[in-house]
């Protein structure tokens, strides 16, 4: 096991793995690390360097009750890149991971980031407002909340359905999938999970997207019943100023999971580029 020991005294868990290009993966709201594990073996097998860590809060990271933030927790990435002293990285992230990213390579980067990939990404912003009328009412997320206080352990559970599709007509439920999404889920601090909804709910990423420069790919399933593709990927290649858009009918939020031969096809694609 690694860890790093940020400024602030939290302890962040961290895999370096292989040899090559170099690649960083940031997972979702409220897993961690592993959730990669079908693009990290695939790129380690060919050739890549790819490094992972557990958010803080998250998985094997210690549980911190302060900064459960985009801007901490794009902050902290960058410490891990400069403490690696990575250069030309790939960045890619999946849902909250996907602001963590563009907030980093706006303020954070310094050079270091060579392209980037949002998967399944909350930027713009995902709740409802003056500014966002089309978007998720602050009362689903207030319902995320209570379920996350309260109920946490059974929400969890229940959560992996709509995430991977698993209600709709024809979908190949797999029971390991579910656990291994809860197991990821229930190594996390409660306090990191709930104040965690608020950042990747209410940040409004408009100003990122802007203002990054490096090529950025958009991949989004149009089945998405957590973050829908039509208030997040649709208007996010509307604002990058070097971006591409793949969007996928009937993949769900969990794509890179359930669908990893095609996600990651088209990964290796734009990487390679």
């Amino acid at each position: 096991m690694s860890t790093l020991k940020l400024k602030d005294g939290t302890e962040i868990f961290y895999k370096d793995q292989g040899e090559g290009p170099v690649l960083m993966f940031h997972h979702g709201w409220p897993l961690s690390s592993d959730d990669w594990d079908a693009q990290v073996i695939f790129f380690l097998q060919r050739g890549y360097r790819v490094i992972t860590h557990d958010r803080r809060g998250h998985g094997r990271s210690s549980q911190n009750i302060y900064g459960h933030n985009i801007e901490t927790y794009a902050a902290d990435a960058a410490e891990l890149v400069e403490f690696l002293d990575l250069k030309d990285v790939v960045h890619i992230g999946h849902s909250t991971g996907g602001g963590e990213v563009i907030r980093y390579i706006n303020k954070y980067a310094k050079g270091r980031a060579k392209k980037a990939v949002l998967i399944s990404a909350v930027p713009p912003v995902m709740v409802q407002s003056e500014r966002n009328p089309d978007g998720v009412p602050i009362s689903v997320f207030d319902g995320i909340r209570e379920q996350t206080l309260n109920n946490r352990q059974q929400f969890y559970i229940d959560l992996t359905i709509p995430f991977y599709g698993y209600n709709r007509e024809g979908a190949d439920v797999k029971e390991g999938v579910q656990r291994n999404w809860w197991r990821q889920g229930m190594m996390g601090g409660i306090v990191a999970h709930y104040n965690g909804i608020k950042a990747f709910s209410e940040t409004d990423f408009t100003e990122d997207l802007q203002a990054v420069d490096i090529p950025v790919l958009v991949l989004h399933g149009e089945d998405d019943q957590i973050v829908p593709y039509q208030n997040a990927a649709l208007k996010s290649i509307k604002l990058l100023k070097n971006g591409k858009l793949i969007t996928y009918p009937g993949f769900s939020h969990g794509m890179p999971t359930t669908e990893a031969e095609t996600i990651n096809k088209d990964l290796l694609e734009f990487i390679q580029s």
